[in-house]
């Protein structure tokens, strides 16, 4: 059977369920994006005499060591039971939503339990942030860092007593401030303008007073920048490190302007803004534990706009 290529990054419902209506299509369209025409057995190594076998759809086997193992060996999808169609339903629909959508959305459209939605989701953006990372060359590098972790709360002149007898006022609540010096968890960003790609990590879990360190700064940058290049950041002190660098420094200072000529952080600054809308407003909150799998899901969207996303998961999937 031959299964013929998308055109489109993603496909509407209809489309979906005429190209994969049956579980067949789906593994076989698995199959034809993650091998690419090439199996090789995960026990011996050769490519030379594998076989996909026709009793049992999800299997190959090797003539060569005589074992067998699944079209899903190591990749997100290996130890799920979940129908795979459903997967590629999935995929489908995180793709189509602008900001993600959330487990409970996904537990309704497809028809599964919330446990397992959660983890379908968790699993996709796992293949999101599988990728090698991409060098930065000879470019312009605005750097940044964001905080995630819920809006300022202002606190109430007092909390209502069990006893409403108890006029007593209670402790406001700490306030949760914005910016540097938050208890919020920071995430170091680096965007190649030229090209249009964004890096970012999550740094740790901040304490009061705690600030991030130049060496964490320079250590995301130098994870994706390569080469001597123009970098632009705020005028956080953090940055010091890059006058000691063979990078050309320029910062932009925001209590008096926000753009002069190339020197501005805008770029970064509305990846910062579609990644907090997309964290507020469909995942309300994201625990510092899986806040790097949120963060790769929004680069990954950001990286890839125009591109076939639905087939680059498909192939990203692959964990080893």
């Amino acid at each position: 059977m031959i299964v013929k290529h998308m055109g489109d990054s993603t496909m509407t419902f209809l489309e979906l369920i005429e190209k994969f209506d049956t579980e067949e299509k789906a593994i076989l369209y698995f199959i034809e994006q993650r091998y690419q025409g090439k199996k090789i057995c995960p026990h011996c190594g050769s490519d030379d005499k594998v076989y996909h076998r026709k009793d049992h759809i999800k299997l190959f086997q090797c003539n060569s060591c005589n074992n067998q193992f699944s079209v899903f060996k190591n990749t997100i999808f290996e130890k799920s039971d979940t129908d795979f169609r459903k997967w590629l339903y999935a995929i489908n629909l995180f793709l189509n939503g602008k900001k993600g959508i959330s487990g409970y959305q996904l537990q309704r459209q497809i028809g599964v339990t919330y446990k397992t939605a959660w983890r379908m989701l968790k699993q996709i953006r796992i293949a999101m942030g599988n990728h090698e990372d991409k060098e930065f060359i000879n470019t312009i590098i605005e750097m940044d860092e964001a905080y995630i972790g819920g809006k300022p709360r202002k606190g109430n002149n007092r909390t209502k007593s069990k006893d409403d007898n108890d006029d007593t006022p209670k402790p406001k609540p700490t306030p949760n401030k914005r910016g540097r010096g938050t208890k919020k968890t920071p995430v170091i960003g680096v965007t190649d303008r030229l090209n249009k790609q964004i890096h970012a990590k999550v740094a740790f879990p901040n304490e009061d007073g705690k600030s991030l360190t130049g060496k964490q700064l320079l250590n995301v940058l130098e994870e994706v920048v390569k080469g001597k290049s123009i970098v632009v950041t705020d005028e956080y002190t953090g940055y010091n490190f890059l006058r000691k660098s063979d990078h050309v420094h320029f910062t932009i200072n925001h209590n008096e302007m926000y753009v002069d000529g190339i020197i501005h952080t805008n770029t970064i600054e509305s990846f910062w803004s579609i990644l907090k809308r997309g964290i507020t407003g469909i995942y309300h909150k994201v625990s510092a534990k899986y806040l790097q799998n949120y963060v790769n899901e929004f680069c990954f969207r950001w990286n890839n706009r125009g591109s076939n996303t639905f087939n680059l998961v498909l192939r990203q999937a692959v964990l080893v």
